[in-house]
C-alpha cells in the first residue's frame, strides 16, 4: 500500500516545488568570484520578475514532466521502504523492550529514513545523481516522527492533515538547514569555471569548505537558504500530508468495499 500512497506525494512535490527550483540557484552560486557585488543585489524576487518578463510565467514549470517522472519513482520507492525499514528495525532484540521510549522512537525513524533515502536513491540512480538524500531524509523521518508524535500526545484530536502538514514543513526546515551547507558546496563545485570564469576552487572539499569560511566566513554556507526555506516549506509540508491522507483513505478501503 505504501508504494500506491506514494504515488501521490510525488507529483504534488515535484509540482510545488518546480516553480521556486527554477529561481534558486542565482542566490547559492553567489560569493564564487571575486565579482560578488555585481550578484549580491538579486533575490529570489527580482529573478523571478525577470524569468516572467523574459519567459512568461509557464517558465516556472519548464521542465516538470522531467521532475515527476524522478520524483514519482523515487518518493514510491521512499515511502515504501520506510514503513518496511522501520518494521523490521523494531525487531533489533532489546528495542522491543523499549518501544515506548522516546530514544528508542528516535533511532528507528532515524535509521529507517536514511535506509529508506539509500534505497530510493539506488534504485532511481539513473534518473538523477544522488546529492545529500541520505543525510536528508534522516534528518527529514526523524524530525516529522518525532513532531508529530508529540503533537498527538499534547492534542490527540487535531487533524491528521493539520498535524502533518505543520510536522512536515518543521522536518523540511530541520533537514535543510543540516544539509544546506554541503549542497551548496556542490552546486559550486558543479558550477565553477562555467561561461569562461576562473576556476575557485583548487582544492578538495575540505579546501572549499576552508576557502568558504575564509572568504565570506560561515554566513556563506547558507548563503540563498531562504529561498531553499520558500520551496521545502510548503513542498514537504504537502508531501507529508497527501501520504498521510491517502493512507489513511486506502487503510479504510478494503474494510468499505
Amino acid at each position: 500500500m505504501e508504494a500506491r500512497v506514494g504515488h501521490g506525494p510525488a507529483i504534488v512535490d515535484g509540482v510545488a516545488r518546480k516553480a521556486l527550483a527554477i529561481a534558486q540557484p542565482s542566490s547559492t552560486v553567489q560569493g564564487m568570484h571575486s565579482d560578488v557585488a555585481t550578484l549580491s543585489k538579486t533575490s529570489i524576487w527580482h529573478e523571478a520578475s525577470r524569468i516572467v518578463n523574459e519567459e512568461g510565467f509557464r517558465a516556472f514549470w519548464k521542465g516538470n514532466l522531467v521532475t515527476i517522472a524522478h520524483r514519482l519513482p523515487y518518493t514510491s520507492v521512499n515511502f515504501y521502504a520506510y514503513e518496511r525499514y522501520k518494521s523490521l528495525l523494531k525487531l533489533i532484540p532489546g528495542l522491543e523492550s523499549h518501544r515506548r521510549s522516546a530514544s528508542a522512537d528516535i533511532f528507528v525513524h532515524f535509521v529507517g529514513g536514511g535506509l529508506a533515502g539509500m534505497t530510493a536513491a539506488s534504485v532511481t540512480y539513473p534518473l538523477d545523481l544522488v546529492r545529500t538524500r541520505l543525510a536528508a531524509q534522516s534528518n527529514k523521518f526523524s524530525v516529522y516522527e518525532t513532531l508529530r508524535s508529540y503533537w498527538h500526545a499534547q492534542r490527540p484530536d487535531d487533524s491528521t492533515v493539520v498535524v502533518s502538514l505543520a510536522c512536515g514543513s518543521l522536518s523540511g526546515i530541520a533537514s535543510s538547514t543540516a544539509t544546506f551547507p554541503l549542497d551548496l558546496v556542490r552546486r559550486r563545485k558543479q558550477l565553477e569555471g562555467v561561461a569562461g570564469q576562473a576556476r575557485v576552487y583548487q582544492t578538495g572539499l575540505l579546501g572549499t569548505f576552508k576557502h568558504i569560511i575564509r572568504t565570506e566566513g560561515l554566513r556563506g554556507f547558507y548563503r540563498g537558504i531562504l529561498p531553499e526555506y520558500y520551496k521545502v516549506v510548503p513542498s514537504v509540508g504537502i508531501v507529508f500530508m497527501t501520504y498521510e491522507t491517502l493512507k489513511k483513505l486506502l487503510s479504510r478501503g478494503p474494510s468499505n468495499s
